[in-house]
């Protein structure tokens, strides 16, 4: 019997409250074994972990590469393959390869395998893909069935074409359907964080509400405690509420920080959109259990009559080197807007003799307006700056090109009470120019209106 069938029977047998482990809150960044180990000894009903984010930008998306190290994936996943082996409960792992397409998900499977032939591990393997038909997109776009989130502009035919990958967020449909087919480890495209946590527990008839509430709160593992970290967490669920706790006794699950959580990644703290409802929040309470562990109960569940899933794609525009530089001179400080420009229009003159102008640079000077979009009027200016040249252009060599003559002619340049003729930049290293490779921007972020979304994820199921 498979680990999923086997917890699926016992707990319909005995109907006790469920336990559930968020191992991580985002696998192959480190999994603290204390806390890991301690949340095994509980003898949880599931483990489960998320893998993957938006929050790292197109670029993994685009070049389809991993955001974690090689080794600390490996060295994470190992973790994870073992306890849940030992226990003989579900895995569950989601938005695998951090942004969950097609090789992201592949370079994560081939890991497991290379775990469980390395380690002697046997199990039944269920894979759950996310990559979108892109027929079946544009004829979509062309029904007028996808709409832009946010102020993303309206998507077309060309934008699904053009975009290197396009994926999209399962919900817990297509994890339901792996484990009632008998698994003892999932490993997912890109996925709600709450569908790798609720499905399980929603099969059995507990309250969806509660089990999405508990799922958004424990795919973070220990973030919701204070003070907040990585460390397993361990939510026990019953019909009427759940309760949380860290598996690390330095971290306390209070009702304020828990309550407080409900901010993390949302406009509305009292609003959860999923791909087949919404979760309301206006209700829940949250109760101190002790000093380390709360309670909390009332989410309440709304299903959509109108299921949709958020799709998500990247395009690369052009190649990207930056230049990394520094300044401490009050006068190039409070002159650097007009000292950025005249050096942009100077690069430009030079660099675009015979052509015309192919490429983009920009700055961020750091101490005044790098993290946010404009420093506060009167505001006084810093002691020294960081300034961030970025170009992105057609080819690697033009956006070396650009950067290179930046820096020669941003070194030198002449401005109003300049005291010395060199010395008003410093750099951090040698070569401060530096080539990143290509450069992506999301030109997919929208919701795609569909009447039966767990059609979209297809599943495999394989014996390793």
């Amino acid at each position: 019997m498979t680990a999923s069938a086997r917890i699926l029977d016992a707990l319909r047998r005995t109907r006790r409250p469920m336990r559930l482990v968020g191992a991580s809150g985002q696998l192959g960044y480190g999994v603290p074994t204390p806390a890991f180990e301690a949340a095994l000894a509980r003898q949880p009903d599931m483990i489960g972990a998320d893998m993957g984010s938006i929050d790292i930008g197109p670029t993994y998306l685009g070049k389809g590469e991993m955001a974690t190290a090689p080794a600390a994936t490996r060295r994470d996943l190992r973790k994870l393959l073992h306890g849940a082996r030992r226990l003989d409960v579900p895995l569950v792992i989601g938005s695998a390869g951090s942004a969950g397409a097609a090789p992201h998900l592949d370079a994560t499977l081939a890991i497991v395998r290379e775990i469980a032939r390395s380690d002697g591990l046997h199990f039944r393997l269920g894979i759950l893909r996310s990559d979108m038909p892109r027929s079946l997109l544009a004829q979509a776009v062309r029904d007028g069935r996808v709409r832009g989130i946010d102020d993303m502009p309206e998507l077309t035919a060309q934008d699904v074409h053009a975009a290197a990958h396009i994926v999209g967020q399962m919900g817990m449909g297509p994890f339901r359907r792996a484990l009632a087919e008998g698994v003892d480890v999932i490993v997912a495209g890109r996925a709600c964080d709450t569908a790798i946590f609720a499905a399980l527990p929603t099969m059995l008839d507990f309250p969806i509400g509660l089990a999405v509430h508990m799922a958004k709160i424990i795919e973070c593992a220990s973030l919701c405690c204070v003070p907040g970290g990585r460390d397993s967490i361990l939510a026990e669920l019953d019909d009427d509420g759940f309760v949380l706790e860290s598996m690390n006794p330095q971290r306390r699950a209070t009702p304020t920080s828990v309550a407080a959580h409900s901010l993390y990644e949302q406009a509305d703290p009292f609003t959860v959109y999923e791909p087949e409802g919404r979760l309301d929040l206006s209700a829940a309470h949250y109760a101190a259990v002790d000093e380390r562990r709360t309670r909390v109960s009332g989410a309440r569940w709304e299903t959509s009559a109108d299921p949709c899933v958020k799709i998500e794609g990247a395009c690369k525009i052009g190649e990207r080197a930056v230049l990394l530089a520094g300044a401490a001179d009050p006068r190039f400080i409070a002159r650097h807007r007009d000292i950025l420009a005249a050096v942009s229009e100077v690069v430009r003159e030079l660099v675009c003799e015979d052509q015309p102008q192919d490429y983009t640079l920009r700055f961020r000077v750091y101490g005044v307006d790098g993290v946010r979009m404009a420093a506060p009027d009167h505001e006084p200016p810093p002691g020294e700056v960081f300034v961030m040249g970025e170009c992105i252009a057609p080819t690697a060599e033009r956006a070396a090109e650009v950067v290179r003559t930046c820096k020669q002619y941003l070194l030198h340049h002449g401005y109003q009470g300049r005291l010395s003729t060199a010395g008003n930049l410093a750099f951090p290293f040698t070569p401060p120019e530096v080539s990143l490779g290509p450069a992506y921007r999301f030109s997919v972020y929208h919701l795609l209106h569909i009447a039966d979304p767990d059609a979209l994820f297809s599943l495999e199921q394989e014996t390793v």
